[in-house]
C-alpha cells in the first residue's frame, strides 16, 4: 500500500495532556514515597575532606543522608553513563571523595517530605581541598588535545584557494547553551512485583535501565525503565543522569520508593549542555559564483574526564556543490560537566557559521544570497560521491522566496526602513539534518470490536510520536483514532531504543506500518480472500475471532538482524545518513525579516518563512509545530541565549530562567511554515524523514544575516546584543 498524504488531524494525545491525564515520571504516586534532594558541590575541582551531617540529621522528617561512603560500590564503565554512543569514561559523582565539576552531588538527603529534604540538604556542611581549574576553553589551564578529533576531505582545497577570484576567511564564535525543557529532570525508584521500576523522563528507557542495572550489580531483567511521556528532552535526557543511580540505590537500601526532582539551578551544573565552540570558515569561488572549495576548522569545549565528540564538519560539505573540501575538528578540555547533544547539536552551530560565511561570500561577489545557493545546488554528496535519496532544497529556496517576498530585499544594508524609522533587514539560510533510522520491535493487536493496541519502541517527548504511529494505523487499517492505545517508552512492553537524532518518526512510522501491513496479510490468509475497503476490524469480526495479533521486527535499511539483538540489549543501533546506495538528509530553507530600532539597537524578528523537505509529512499540525519551535530556538540562539560562565568559581552565573534569557511570546512575530511533502520511499516504506532537528538548522543564521542586511554590521558571535549594534 502506498502511503496516503496526511490530513490535518488533531494531535493524538492532545486531550489527555490538556485534561492532565498524561502522567509524567514525577507524577507517579506510591504509598510511603520518600523525597530526596542533592547537596551540590560549591567548588569546581578538588577533594572532599569531611561532610558534617549532624545538623541535617536533626531536621524533623529526615530519614537518611547518603554520601560517597554509602555509594562507593557503584560500578562505572564506559557504557553506564555514556549516551548516544559516546565513548565516555562514565564518571559518576558520589562514588569517591572527589569533585570534578561545580554543582555535582556530594550528598543525598532522603526525607518524608520534600520540605524536610530541602531543609536537610541546606544544613549539610562540606569541607574541601580545592585544586586549580579551568572554566572556559580560553583559560590558561584548559587542555587542548594535540590530535585532530575528526577530518573530512574531498579534493585539494588548498590548491583551489590558490587560484580563486573571491575568498572569505572568517571566524564565528558560538556560546555555551542549556536545554531547559519545561519538565525538570527527575528520578523515581519503586519496587513493584519484585522488580525495581525506575520512572524517569528519558529518551532512552532501555539504555538507562540497563546502565543502572550494571552500575548497581543487578541483572538487567530485575530493573524496568518507564517513561510514558517526556516533557521535552532535546538531547538532555539521552542517558543516565548524575542523580539516577543515587536515587535507585537509595530506594534499594531503604526498601521504600524514593523520588528526586532536580532543581533547575542545579541542572545547569549537572545536566549536559551545548558546548562553547569556535568556527573558522574559508570559502573560495570563481567570478560567476561557483564554489571552488571550503576549509572548515572547529574547536569545541569538552569536559576533562568524559567523551563528547565534535562532529560539526559532517553536514556543511553536503550542503552545496563544493569543488573541494577540507574540515578538521579539535577538542579543548575544561573542568565542567560533560556537554552533550542539544537540538541539532552540531548542525545548528555549523550552519550558523557556514551559512553566515556563504552570506559574506555573496556580498563579496555582489551576488544575491539565494541565487548563490541555487547556483551551487548539489545532486551528489561531495564527500562520498553517492547520490541523495531525495533533495528538494532548491524548491525549498524558491518556494520560500516567493512566500516571503524576497524580491523586496536590497543588497545595500540599511536601505529598507519601516514607517516608524526601524531599519528592515532580510536574511536567508539553509540547513540539513541526517535522515536516520533505528530498529524496532512492535506488537499489534486488533480486536473485532475495533480496539487497536500497539506496543513499540520509542519515546513521546512532545514531538508527536504517538500521532505518527496512529496515522499509520488509521491509513492501513482504518482504525478509529478514539480506540487506539499506544504503549511506548516502557521496557516492560517492548524493547526501547534511544529516541533522538530525528530518527523517531523515521523509525516509528515504518514499524507501525509494517505491523499493520502484516496484520492485513494474516487476515487475508485467515479469510482466504482479498480485503475490501471496509475497516479491517469489521472484516475480522466476520471470522468470529475476538482479535488478531502480530509481532514484527523492523530492521532499518543498511542493517541486519543483529540490530534487533542490539536493541534488546539497549545498545545503539542506528543507521544513516550514509546507506549502501545513497545518502539521506532532510533539508530546510529559512527566510527572516528583522526590524532594528536605530537609536537603541533593539532587534525584533517580525517574520520568518520556513520551507522543509522532510519526506512525507505524517501529521501537518505537529509538523508545523516542530518547525515553529525550531525557529523559536533559532531566535533564542541568535538574540537571547548564553550560559554566562564564572571564570573565578566555575559554573553558570545565570542558572535560572530569570537570567538565562529565552524568547517569550512577545518576542515572536509571524512564523509561516510550508513543506515539499514528497515521500522518500527509497528510505523506508512510510516515506518519512526526520523533522524535529532540521527545523532549527539555519534559523539563527537567517536572523544574523538579516541583522547585517538591516544594519551593515557583521556580528560574528552569538547572541547579538544591543551593545553590538550601537
Amino acid at each position: 500500500m502506498t502511503p496516503n498524504r496526511t490530513a490535518d488531524r488533531p494531535r493524538f494525545d492532545a486531550r489527555e495532556k490538556v485534561l492532565g491525564r498524561a502522567l509524567y515520571a514525577a507524577d507517579q504516586a506510591f504509598p510511603g514515597l520518600l523525597h530526596a534532594m542533592t547537596v551540590p558541590a560549591t567548588i569546581a575541582k578538588g577533594r572532599i575532606l569531611s561532610i558534617d551531617t549532624a545538623a541535617a540529621r536533626a531536621v524533623q522528617g529526615v530519614v537518611r543522608i547518603f554520601t560517597h561512603d554509602d555509594f562507593s560500590r557503584i560500578r562505572t564503565t564506559p557504557a553506564t553513563r555514556g549516551a548516544y554512543g559516546q565513548p565516555g569514561k562514565g564518571y559518576q559523582p558520589m562514588t569517591v571523595p572527589q569533585v570534578r565539576h561545580r554543582g555535582e552531588p556530594v550528598a543525598l538527603v532522603v526525607a518524608e517530605t520534600l520540605e524536610a529534604a530541602i531543609e536537610g540538604a541546606e544544613a549539610v556542611t562540606v569541607r574541601y581541598a580545592e585544586e586549580p581549574f579551568s572554566a572556559l576553553m580560553e583559560d590558561g589551564l584548559a587542555g587542548p588535545e594535540a590530535e585532530v578529533a575528526r577530518q573530512h576531505r574531498s579534493g585539494d582545497a588548498e590548491a583551489a584557494f590558490a587560484g580563486a577570484a573571491h575568498v572569505v576567511d572568517v571566524e564565528y564564535l558560538h556560546p555555551q547553551q542549556h536545554h531547559n525543557p519545561i519538565e525538570l529532570i527527575s528520578t523515581t525508584a519503586a519496587f513493584e512485583g519484585g522488580t525495581l521500576r525506575i520512572y524517569e523522563g528519558t529518551q532512552a528507557a532501555a539504555a538507562f535501565a540497563g546502565g543502572l542495572a550494571g552500575m548497581m550489580g543487578m541483572e538487567p531483567q530485575a530493573l524496568r525503565g518507564v517513561s510514558p511521556y517526556t516533557g521535552g528532552g532535546f538531547g538532555q535526557k539521552n542517558g543516565v543522569q548524575e542523580q539516577s543511580v543515587l536515587v535507585a540505590s537509595a530506594a534499594l537500601l531503604l526498601r521504600r520508593p524514593v523520588k528526586l526532582v532536580m532543581p533547575r539551578g542545579q541542572l545547569f551544573h549537572t545536566a549536559s549542555y551545548r558546548p562553547r565552540s569556535r568556527h573558522r570558515v574559508r570559502l573560495a569561488a570563481d567570478g560567476s559564483g561557483r564554489l571552488l572549495a571550503g576549509i572548515y576548522e572547529t574547536v569545541q569545549q569538552n569536559s576533562r574526564y568524559d567523551g563528547f565528540a565534535s562532529d560539526h564538519g559532517a553536514n556543511p560539505p553536503r550542503m552545496y556543490d563544493y569543488g573541494a573540501w577540507r574540515g578538521s575538528e579539535r577538542i579543548i578540555r575544561v573542568d565542567s560537566q560533560t556537554p552533550g547533544h542539544q537540538r541539532a547539536p552540531y548542525e545548528h552551530p555549523a550552519s550558523y557559521a557556514t551559512e553566515c560565511a556563504i552570506d559574506e561570500l555573496a556580498g563579496a561577489l555582489g551576488m544575491d544570497p539565494v541565487s548563490l545557493r541555487l547556483a551551487n545546488d548539489a545532486r551528489r554528496d561531495p564527500i562520498t560521491g553517492k547520490p541523495f535519496s531525495s533533495r528538494h532544497l532548491a524548491e525549498c529556496l524558491r518556494r520560500g522566496a516567493a512566500l516571503f517576498g524576497w524580491d523586496r530585499r536590497r543588497s545595500v544594508p540599511g536601505t529598507l526602513a519601516a514607517g516608524n524609522g526601524d531599519l528592515i533587514g532580510l536574511g536567508v539560510a539553509c540547513g540539513s539534518y541526517k535522515a536516520a533510522m533505528t530498529p524496532s520491535v512492535t506488537t499489534l493487536r486488533l480486536s473485532a470490536s475495533g480496539r487497536c493496541e500497539i506496543a513499540t519502541s520509542g519515546h513521546e517527548m512532545g514531538q508527536g510520536l504517538r500521532s505518527v504511529i496512529a496515522e499509520e494505523l488509521i491509513d492501513v487499517l482504518g482504525a478509529d483514532p478514539g480506540r487506539i492505545e499506544i504503549r511506548i517508552g516502557d521496557t516492560g512492553h517492548a524493547p526501547q531504543h534511544l529516541t533522538a537524532g530525528s530518527w523517531g518518526a523515521g523509525s516509528a512510522a515504518p514499524a507501525a506500518r509494517a505491523a499493520a501491513l502484516r496484520l492485513r496479510e494474516e487476515l487475508v490468509l485467515l479469510t482466504g480472500a482479498a480485503l475490501s475497503e471496509e475497516p479491517v476490524h469489521v472484516q475480522l469480526a466476520r471470522t468470529r475471532r475476538p482479535f488478531l495479533e502480530v509481532t514484527v521486527d523492523t530492521v532499518p535499511l543498511g542493517k541486519d538482524r543483529q540490530a534487533i539483538e542490539q536493541l534488546r540489549r539497549g545498545v545503539l543501533a542506528t543507521t544513516g545518513p550514509e546507506y549502501p546506495d545513497f545518502l539521506a538528509f532532510s533539508w530546510i530553507a529559512h527566510f527572516a525579516e528583522v526590524h532594528v530600532e536605530p537609536s537603541t539597537g533593539r532587534v525584533r524578528v517580525e517574520r520568518v518563512v520556513s520551507v522543509a523537505d522532510c519526506g512525507r509529512v505524517m501529521n501537518r499540525r505537529t509538523a508545523e509545530s516542530q518547525v515553529r519551535s525550531g525557529v523559536v530556538w533559532g531566535i533564542g540562539a541568535a538574540l537571547r541565549e548564553v550560559g554566562e560562565i564564572d571564570p573565578r568559581f566555575g559554573g553558570a552565573l545565570n542558572n535560572d530562567l530569570a537570567e538565562y534569557v529565552v524568547p517569550v511570546n512577545a518576542d515572536i512575530g509571524a512564523i509561516d511554515v510550508d513543506f515539499i511533502d514528497e515521500p522518500d520511499i527509497q528510505l523506508n516504506i512510510s516515506g518519512v524523514k526526520g523533522l524535529g532537528e532540521v527545523a532549527m538548522v539555519g534559523a539563527a543564521a537567517a536572523i544574523v544575516n538579516a541583522v547585517h542586511n538591516a544594519t551593515g554590521k557583521r556580528i560574528r558571535h552569538l547572541p547579538i546584543r544591543v551593545e553590538d549594534l550601537l
